[in-house]
């Protein structure tokens, strides 16, 4: 008990951090208040491609009152992991459980070992250095002596795909929240090597991130006291049941993957014939080189169109799929 409430009490310090983090540090596609703030109009009209979620979600199913009134049931849970490892092929003797939202995990897994240092090669999203620094542990971005790793497979924003020697440490966090847009490039295999963390996001692939769903798959002993950490009842009683029957209808998942490299291969095309270099990315997300990303992000939100730019380099834009007429308004934003 003594641990979990020293685990509790570092959670708490960590969060108190977070307050004071500055937020150059921790910027985020989706901040669509600051565009409004900036630009002017209403959330409903504008375009938001400062993200990476599918534009097209997976339709929400009817689902029964008692998921909203009662607490979340145990058969449920049941039947969104049963889901979860059919659809990612998770073996029965590795461990898998669901969480609220990727995030979540992200969060608190720095707490599950003794802090050291932390490989972290970047850029690459920030909420993981974040996370890691504020429970004490040095980050570090290049090669050097370190006990945890954590690898974005595919990375953000770039779309560096890792191999299996790449990934290093007796904790390692192999972050697969793109990963679904390319399932036979997924290193769940390597969840065998003790001390493994695989993280799996719902919101983005399936387009629904507002039901604050994810899973973490691999060692049993730290996903153990990872679910000690979260507490009872850390995934939404909707979210089990749409959860559920979203990762059983594998025919939707495959003609998502094709319709998204359909999208993708427009998006280029169009921003390519508008002088854009393309760098990389998958197809939930594109990342461009342009003389000034700053320039092409203020350009596009004049016509309440909100993309990514990042601190770290000023020629690099990153832009979501449109959808329906969100292409004609993206087309004409530079004529």
């Amino acid at each position: 008990m003594s641990e979990l409430r020293n685990q509790r009490i570092l959670a708490s310090m960590r969060t108190k951090k977070e307050i004071n983090t500055p937020m150059s540090a921790r910027d985020h596609g989706g901040n669509l208040d600051a565009a409004i703030a900036q630009f002017g109009g209403a959330r409903e009209t504008w375009l938001d491609l400062s993200t990476g979620i599918n534009p097209t979600a997976y339709p929400l199913p009817v689902l029964p009152a008692q998921s909203w009134t009662a607490l979340p049931d145990r058969g449920a849970l049941d039947r969104l992991l049963l889901a979860a490892r059919s659809f990612w092929n998770v073996p029965d003797h590795l461990g898998i459980i669901a969480v609220s939202g990727a995030s979540a995990a992200i969060a608190h897994i720095p707490l599950l070992q003794t802090p050291g240092r932390v490989a972290i090669p970047g850029p690459t999203y920030n909420e993981h250095a974040a996370s890691f620094a504020a429970a004490g542990w040095e980050v570090i971005h290049d090669s050097g002596d370190f006990s945890a790793s954590v690898h974005v497979h595919p990375n953000n924003p770039d779309g560096r795909i890792w191999q299996a020697g790449d990934i290093s440490g007796t904790l390692r966090i192999i972050d697969e929240s793109f990963c679904d847009v390319m399932p036979e490039g997924s290193l769940i295999a390597e969840a065998d090597v003790p001390g493994t963390l695989v993280l799996k996001s719902f919101g983005k692939f399936w387009g629904l991130a507002g039901v604050r769903l994810g899973f973490v798959i691999g060692d049993k002993v730290l996903l153990g006291k990872l679910a000690d950490m979260l507490g009872p009842w850390s995934v939404a009683g909707p979210a089990l049941h749409i959860g559920a029957i979203a990762l059983n209808d594998t025919g939707w998942a495959e003609r998502t993957r094709q319709r998204l490299q359909t999208d993708a291969d427009r998006l280029d095309a169009l921003m390519t014939g508008q002088g854009a270099k393309l760098l990389g990315g998958t197809t939930l997300f594109r990342l461009y080189e342009v003389p000034s990303a700053l320039d092409w992000q203020n350009n596009l939100a004049r016509h309440h169109i909100w993309s990514r730019v990042f601190p770290y380099n000023a020629r690099w834009l990153r832009l979501g799929l449109p959808h329906g007429d969100g292409w004609q308004r993206l087309g004409a934003a530079f004529t």
